[in-house]
């Protein structure tokens, strides 16, 4: 498993186009017939894929966790970009189609995904941070997500948020995650933007045309910098950086949250104009 440390707002000024990049953003997630694993010491968070092909992948535990089970002291969240297939917890198996979701509580158990078909596998991103509490395993399909719609066609960013794991719906005991998707002539997502020091946020870019990007803006409002971001490539966001971004082309984006609180609305809100 890789090992990320992060920059801290000091440091974050004077790093380069490179070092931004290795540092916050993950370029090369999703592999075929592999299961792939990026510890980031903010928050404790794991970040992770599988894209199983003709046989099923198992979930490991890295040395790094010192744990006799990947979830044994954890959560995991489960959002699959890809195919159909499913997810083997403890023999019990969970149908994933796209865009479905599925929460997995800590517990030591024996985790496994799998592709209906190889030629069209599932694509299966994860998310995962410490646990204190038991939480039952819980699939969040289509009709179980909580929409929500945001901003405007004038501006350019027009939305529907779709909260997956959250305090009204599939229940943690910090990871909160869900998917947003943009409305046609819409290329703005988070925007105005927002920081929340309560928790960091992960953003996973998908289904963007391959010769698209995203510039995805980060840092504080008087001191902001820029990623560019190509699909399934994932930007980290610590608590002190906006998170908000503009593609070139119609994109949607996994939202992911650990922290200490759980409150979705829980944001320090900025002006537009703030930023530099």
């Amino acid at each position: 498993m890789k090992v990320l440390q992060m920059a801290d707002v000091v440091r974050y000024p004077h790093m380069s186009t490179a070092e931004l990049r290795a540092t916050f953003l993950l370029e090369d997630l999703f592999t075929p017939d592999q299961v792939q694993l990026v510890y980031v010491d903010l928050d404790r968070t794991v970040i992770g894929s599988a894209v199983p092909l003709a046989s099923p992948l198992a979930l490991p535990c890295p040395k790094e966790l010192r744990a006799t089970s990947f979830t044994e002291r954890r959560e995991l969240g489960v959002f699959n970009i890809g195919g159909d297939g499913a997810v083997d917890v403890d023999g019990e198996k969970h149908a994933l189609g796209n865009r479905d979701a599925l929460y997995i509580g800590k517990g030591e158990h024996s985790i496994s995904f799998s592709s209906v078909s190889a030629d069209k596998p599932a694509e299966f991103y994860l998310l995962s941070y410490p646990a204190h509490a038991v939480h039952p395993t819980a699939v969040v399909r289509a009709d179980q997500r909580s929409p929500l719609t945001l901003g405007d066609g004038a501006t350019a960013n027009r939305r529907t948020i779709n909260k997956l794991i959250h305090l009204e719906g599939a229940k943690s005991c910090q990871l909160v995650m869900g998917f947003t998707e943009l409305a046609t002539g819409s290329v703005w997502n988070t925007m105005p933007p927002h920081t929340h020091m309560r928790r960091s946020e992960i953003y996973m870019y998908f289904d963007l045309p391959e010769d698209h990007r995203v510039v995805h803006m980060m840092g504080p409002a008087k001191e902001t910098r820029h990623l560019i971001v190509a699909n399934k490539q994932v930007a980290i966001s610590p608590g002190w950086s906006i998170h908000a971004g503009v593609g070139t082309a119609s994109y949607s984006f996994c939202w992911g949250m650990g922290g200490e609180n759980q409150v979705y609305s829980d944001m320090d809100a900025l002006r537009i104009a703030e930023l530099l």
